[in-house]
């Protein structure tokens, strides 16, 4: 017998996209696009064709449709259409009458292959319901003022528009587990608002899909699904892809939940926030239920109307915030530079660092004292944890709302720390800047048991399954606080980089912090130029040969023999790019800074035009705002202004228009400047490694990089007393700031 590890993991490795069935209500043909050859047919075809599938794999349009009274000139004709114009949004769906029949024709292409799916065909009366059910929807959401009020008539507007017994809006949390907060439901059926669905119901892969299809109907739960055959030859490690499919069968686990709650069919519209899946509305029929493309299409469209109104609601709260917690970190900026005392700023003056972020409590660890604000732990609870954050995380930036999963000590002070957002001052003298959030407790009320029970079949095999019971299941949740926002985040980040400065310019030469950080960067100098100079001659070597051999020798070499040769020297380009950096890097300890005036129009613009012409072959703007003059090293400042705007054009390219801004403003005290793009952007969450050498973030790892650029950006900023700061959110781009004093004489760093 396999043993097997009976985990819930185990839901999140089936391949949903390719179980290899369609529902029973519609039809499903796969096409080549090139020849119209019919590579896949559904197994229940003939009811549609009145001939074997078997005689129509590998067969032509022609044949396909050969015992119907549907020409195949008009399907051919439409797939045309559909090609020359690369979208089908305008054809979906497309009413053919096939033997005396309506059907709706809705075309799909993807991975290669045109997905030809049919289905039945709405009542005409319906579809205009459903244009003015939209409309008083849109109305509807202008009107409403609070997102619950929104939420819960959205859900009445949905249940009208598809007729089905309950409607539900289902919010996700952190965890991914998911929270019925508004509900519209036949008057006889129990209600499940307010109850939490665990994670494990919407495994990873589904969550996917919900993204990419924003509808999703099942139909009749107990219906059987009809297999997808494949002409003959065609390779078995190559299933069809099913995932633009409004046809793809469901899998046995959901089915299976389905029915032991009732549920005869089940439709699910995706919630959108940026991007990103927030929750859903979840549909419940109890007999089964058919809805059209018509009426599928209307729910999307309230669904993306609502995405927007969540966006847009959201956006203001944030602004909010945001303004907010930017107007209290100037102020703390200013009483930094006014007093010249870290702890006098921070925690004696009208703002102090508590108003910062939402924390109701905060603690100033500097120069082995310990300055509470607010409600905090005790001090030999905080030191307790202060020793910890130096011993157990590396990141300059630590935030956690459950602080005792990954400290255990802190379960004692959870009523006033169950979560922190530390930024570290000096890891070696223990100092940091830490804000507290107190225990929310929480009566969470679960749909049934959230442990998915196991069960062991006749053969023995192990095997998770969905709760039988769904009789609602309480229990309490501890050491948890509110979780920290993007927004506070980012002005922690901001404030650690004020601090630092002032920090710098009082003691720069007698901290303990800097006295270590100088001995290392001097061995790291030592070492990076040795090793980087004596790699550039072997690695030079290693280019000319594989570039002789391919000279010499190409025409005698097989393909894949030249594409590895190829690869040689693209690895020995990347190297070097790699060695440039690191000789740059550890030059610049040594390097004495020669500060002059800069005219930054001309340096950024030639900067600019240099950019544009490696980005030559995409859409991309790079606009040159306000360049007021830096009085500083042109050669250092040309390389950091360089690594930002590359980086900046680079991470843009997953738009389809790319779009960086760089400008700068003079304050009476500094020179700002910031680089901003619209790209991949990054979790403020989990960017304290930002500027270490050679890390990257995670998901920036699918384009060309070294991880140097920005440890050098940083680098030159701290040789030039200035500070570097940033904010972002994934898939919004990213906008980096660096600042250079006005009074440079006090500040430079050599």
């Amino acid at each position: 017998m396999t043993h097997f590890n009976v985990d819930l993991t185990n839901c999140e490795q089936e391949p949903i996209h390719i179980l290899g069935h369609i529902q029973s209500h519609g039809y499903l043909v796969a096409l080549r696009p090139d020849t119209y050859v019919v590579v896949h047919a559904s197994a229940n075809l003939p009811d549609l064709i009145n001939q074997p599938v078997a005689d129509v794999l590998g067969q032509s349009i022609e044949v396909l449709l050969a015992q119907t009274d549907l020409p195949a000139s008009t399907l051919v004709e439409l797939l045309n259409v559909g090609q020359r114009n690369h979208s089908w949004d305008t054809i979906n769906p497309q009413a053919l009458r096939i033997n005396g029949h309506p059907w709706n024709l809705i075309v799909h292409e993807y991975n290669g292959l045109l997905l030809l799916e049919w289905e039945p065909v709405q009542e005409p009366e319906l579809i205009s319901l459903n244009q003015r059910l939209i409309a008083e929807a849109l109305t509807e959401m202008q009107s409403s003022r609070q997102l619950v009020e929104l939420l819960q008539n959205t859900a009445r507007r949905v249940k009208t528009i598809i007729g089905f017994d309950r409607v539900m809006v289902y919010r996700f949390a952190d965890d991914w587990h998911g929270q019925v907060i508004a509900e519209e439901k036949e008057p006889h059926l129990e209600p499940f608002l307010g109850l939490h669905y665990p994670a494990s119901d919407i495994p990873r892969q589904a969550r996917e899909l919900y993204k990419i299809n924003l509808v999703r109907l099942i139909a009749d739960v107990g219906s059987t699904p009809a297999p997808i055959l494949s002409q003959p030859g065609w390779p078995d490690d190559q299933p069809l892809d099913l995932t633009q499919s409004s046809l793809r069968a469901v899998s046995p686990v959901h089915i299976e939940y389905l029915k032991n709650m009732g549920v005869q069919a089940s439709m699910s519209i995706s919630l959108l926030y940026r991007g990103e899946l927030w929750g859903l509305m979840s549909c419940h029929h109890y007999s089964p239920r058919f809805v059209g493309y018509g009426a599928r299409q209307s729910a999307r469209f309230v669904s993306q109307l609502l995405s927007a109104a969540l966006e847009f609601r959201k956006d203001e709260e944030d602004q909010a915030q945001l303004l907010l917690s930017r107007e209290n970190g100037k102020k703390l900026h200013e009483q930094l530079l006014l007093d010249g005392d870290i702890v006098q700023a921070l925690t004696r003056r009208s703002v102090t660092a508590l108003d910062l972020t939402r924390a109701t409590g905060a603690v100033l660890l500097f120069n082995n004292k310990q300055y509470p604000l607010g409600q905090t732990p005790g001090e030999a609870a905080i030191q307790g944890l202060a020793d910890w954050l130096r011993t157990n995380t590396t990141d300059s930036i630590i935030e956690t709302s459950q602080l005792p999963r990954l400290y255990p000590a802190a379960e004692a002070f959870r009523e006033t720390g169950a979560g922190i957002l530390a930024v570290v001052l000096s890891r070696e003298l223990n100092e940091y800047l830490i804000w507290f959030k107190p225990e929310q407790v929480q009566q969470v009320t679960w749909a049934g048991n959230p442990e998915k029970p196991v069960t062991v079949s006749d053969n023995g095999q192990a095997r998770i399954s969905p709760r039988k019971s769904f009789e609602a299941w309480t229990e309490l949740v501890h050491n948890t606080s509110e979780s920290w926002t993007e927004t506070e985040v980012s002005a922690a980040v901001k404030l650690r980089e004020d601090v630092l400065q002032v920090v710098t310019r009082q003691a720069n030469e007698i901290r303990l912090l800097n006295q270590r950080l100088q001995a290392a960067y001097e061995e790291l100098d030592a070492f990076s130029y040795t090793v980087s100079h004596d790699l550039r001659t072997p690695l030079s070597s290693i280019r000319c040969y594989a570039e002789i051999l391919q000279e010499e020798h190409g025409a005698e070499l097989n393909p894949d023999a030249q594409v590895l040769f190829q690869k040689i020297v693209d690895s020995t380009d990347r190297m070097r790019a790699l060695i440039r950096h690191i000789l740059f890097y550890s030059r610049m300890g040594r390097t004495e800074i020669n500060a002059q005036p800069i005219d930054m129009e001309q340096l950024l613009q030639t900067i600019r035009e240099e950019i544009l012409i490696t980005e030559k072959d995409r859409v991309l703007t790079l606009d040159i705002d306000a360049a007021p003059a830096l009085h500083a090293d042109p050669v250092m400042v040309r390389q950091l202004f360089t690594n930002l705007m590359a980086n900046a054009a680079k991470y843009t390219r997953s738009a389809s228009e790319g779009k960086v801004v760089v400008t700068g403003q003079q304050t009476a005290d500094d020179v700002i400047y910031s680089v901003t793009d619209n790209g991949i952007g990054f979790d403020m969450k989990g960017a304290g490694k930002m500027f270490d050498l050679f890390k990257r973030l995670e998901n920036a790892r699918s384009f060309k990089g070294t991880g140097v650029g920005l440890a050098i950006v940083k680098r030159i900023i701290n040789r030039h007393g200035g500070k570097i700061w940033y904010h972002s959110e994934p898939n919004r781009g990213a906008a980096f700031f660096v600042s250079f004093p006005i009074d440079q004489a006090s500040v430079y760093h050599d």
